[in-house]
């Protein structure tokens, strides 16, 4: 599927100005509007957070409290109490049997001053013996399960000190929850525990609404027991009581608690947030019509500005833009608009005709321009060498060198009917080649003994287009500054078709054991420039490098290097056509 294509609309075009200007008229009503129903809200929900806030607290101190009180009788028995030590260090099995009678009924006696426990318990480490004391409301089949746990958690030697041992730590026994406090004392473990039911009896007094619920929660915020149904399964309890917050799936609710000073868990209160507002229907109502109404005019005053301004800007300016790319005979088509519009559409339309018949005439005036400076760098014959053909011809006429005379008259015959083929922008690379070979020929019978030359190129490249006289302006350039009295000069040209990622080109590598290019002469060239030195102008390179840029734009290159250990070495790179 193809991706959405988002148009660009420019800050400055009438459009963006004619649709912003609605927007800022009419958005900034609407904000008001919904700016004051969320303030209502917010409002509201800030005053029923703190009210409820404050009373959770205060519940929450309640219970602090009342626990705190069991942690100092605690504290208190293992500190002062004879019998207490005397079930840590037993003379004997008697003893240890008449303190723990003494102990359980002093438990019995004080558990009933103490609301927020169930039961009390003393447990020796030695021995593996619970002594426990339990309130009367207490059913057998809990403390059973109470006292299993009890055996099993102290038979695992637990670390206290991670199991909340610095205060009252949460723990699901069965299916309830349950408080737990512990002491360590010698080989003993002093404790109490409590239903988390037992904690939450006062809050069924708090009036949370219909479908708000108290309720008791762990550090990591799983709910222990609630005074009713919670309003949603998907509330998030752990987010932190410092201040209230909406939590739930498919309805929010308002949540504020306060957690414990004593223990690890949390007193919490959840209001739906649609009970908090039942008191604002009337006016949520009122605003949402007004909003909708508002909101429901601006498509259609949108829909009016596109058919009558929009939609004919669009028109012209799609027409621009192909343009803009090229295509300048594309015309406005006539559509009903307005007589502005109309105007601006004949207008626009004479306007292009006239700019296409005129660029269509620089266009061809360019062309011509371009082949007559071709033509121009093709026929620049170098004088000197056809000064020095003749007088080649005039030493062998007085030596009477008929046969070399003749090969030479036929080379030069050929080599000239082919300089003036100025009417042809390629030719094929087989006749490129034959042109050089027959240029060698004429510079051996110039320098005897002198020269040599090697030409490599594949058979499959023979019919490939390429510029002409290319290939022998490097070679002249070579015979002009490598050729001495001293050493003979070795030509050779190297041809193949190689592959740069997806796009082959034609490489044409030309080499010498001449001096080389002097520094000044590499940085001429380098730089596009003609190369001057004390012989003069010498526009050979510089001829091609124009040439291949009006034949070849950027796809053909140049570069030249002095080979190892002496030589000039030119490479060319041509991009490879078929033939046509």
């Amino acid at each position: 599927m193809a991706a959405l294509r988002i148009p660009h609309l420019s800050w400055n075009s009438i459009r963006f100005k004619l649709v912003a200007g609605l927007f800022l008229v009419t958005i900034p009503l609407i904000t008001m509007l919904i700016y004051n129903n969320y303030y209502s809200i917010s409002v509201v929900r800030n005053q029923v957070a703190l009210s409820n806030k404050n009373l959770i607290s205060l519940y929450m101190a309640q219970i602090d409290s009342q626990l705190q009180d069991a942690e100092r009788n605690l504290m208190s028995l293992v500190t002062y109490d004879y019998d207490i030590r005397s079930m840590d260090n037993p003379n004997s099995g008697d003893e240890y049997q008449l303190a723990k009678h003494r102990v359980s009924m002093k438990l019995s006696n004080e558990i009933v001053l103490y609301k927020s426990v169930d039961a009390f318990f003393v447990y020796s480490k030695a021995r593996q013996d619970l002594l426990d004391v339990f309130k009367a409301g207490v059913a057998f089949p809990e403390r059973d399960r109470v006292e299993q746990y009890l055996h099993r958690w102290f038979e695992g030697r637990p670390a206290l000190e991670e199991s909340g041992n610095d205060g009252w730590f949460a723990q699901k026994i069965g299916e309830d929850y349950y408080m737990l406090k512990v002491i360590p004392s010698g080989d003993l473990y002093i404790g109490a525990w409590v239903n988390a039911k037992t904690l939450l009896v006062p809050l069924h007094l708090i009036d949370l609404g219909g479908e708000g619920s108290a309720l008791l929660v762990t550090e990591r915020g799983e709910p222990m027991v609630s005074t009713g149904p919670l309003p949603d399964e998907r509330i998030d309890y752990t987010k932190g009581l410092q201040q209230y917050y909406l939590s739930g799936g498919q309805t929010n609710s308002l949540i504020v608690g306060e957690p414990s000073q004593e223990g690890n868990f949390s007193l919490v209160a959840a209001i739906p947030e649609k009970q908090i507002l039942q008191n604002l229907p009337k006016l949520s109502r009122t605003i949402e019509i007004i909003s909708i109404a508002s909101i429901g005019l601006l498509p259609i005053s949108l829909l009016l500005l596109r058919r009558i301004l929009l939609l004919p800007l669009k028109r012209l300016l799609s027409v621009m833009r192909r343009i803009n790319d090229g295509n300048v005979n594309v015309r406005v088509e006539p559509y009903p608009a307005s007589d502005e519009f109309i105007l601006v559409n004949q207008t626009f339309n004479s306007m292009m005709s006239q700019i296409e018949e005129l660029k269509i005439s620089v266009y061809e005036e360019q062309l011509s321009k371009q082949k007559a400076e071709l033509q121009h760098l093709q026929l620049q014959i170098n004088p000197h060498f056809f000064m020095n053909s003749l007088n080649i011809l005039y030493n062998l006429a007085q030596v009477k060198k008929f046969e070399l005379i003749q090969e030479m008259t036929l080379c030069l015959v050929q080599y000239f009917r082919f300089m003036f083929r100025s009417n042809l922008t390629f030719v094929a690379l087989r006749e490129e080649l034959q042109h050089v070979r027959n240029y060698i020929r004429i510079q051996e019978l110039r320098y005897p003994n002198r020269l040599t030359c090697r030409i490599e190129a594949p058979a499959f490249l023979e019919q490939v287009p390429v510029p002409p006289l290319v290939i022998q302006s490097f070679l002249e350039n070579s015979m002009k500054h490598g050729v001495t009295q001293d050493e003979p000069i070795h030509l050779s040209v190297d041809i193949d078709l190689k592959e740069s990622g997806l796009e082959p080109y034609i490489e044409i590598i030309i080499r010498d054991t001449g001096c080389g290019f002097s520094e000044r002469a590499l940085a001429q060239i380098r730089s596009g420039n003609r190369v001057i030195d004390e012989q003069g102008e010498h526009i050979g390179i510089w001829n091609v490098r124009k040439r291949l840029q009006l034949l070849y734009g950027d796809q053909a290159s140049i570069v030249c290097y002095n080979g190892f250990p002496q030589g000039a070495v030119i490479e060319l790179k041509l991009p490879y056509h078929v033939e046509t």
